[in-house]
């Protein structure tokens, strides 16, 4: 059982690193990837290109200025009550007091 979680982690490190890896290799290709003179037209189709202007939101959201101070947290003195569910399916007897 023990060998089979430690493979797994393992696995799941590899995995990590090399999807790290992939992702740095991709942005280094995106970023220096080049083109012959004579593409420099805007219609190119090129799909590195492609992914620079794609899905990225460039609005910006104005909100109102903040002039008043705002309490976040308020101390309370209480003592929560320590939640204890009833077990029915006990596996051995509770042990008997001794006086």
């Amino acid at each position: 059982m023990l060998s089979v979680s430690a493979n797994r982690g393992v696995f799941v490190r590899a995995v990590c690193v090399l999807s790290i890896a992939l992702v740095c290799v991709m942005g280094t290709v995106q970023a220096t990837h080049s083109h012959p003179e004579n593409s420099t037209t805007s219609h190119h189709t090129c799909s590195i290109c492609a992914t620079a202007h794609a899905g990225i939101s460039t609005q910006t959201a104005a909100s109102a200025p903040v002039l008043v101070t705002a309490a976040l947290a308020i101390l309370v003195a209480e003592v929560s009550v320590i939640f204890r569910p009833v077990i029915t399916q006990f596996i051995r007897p509770p042990p008997a007091l001794a006086f």
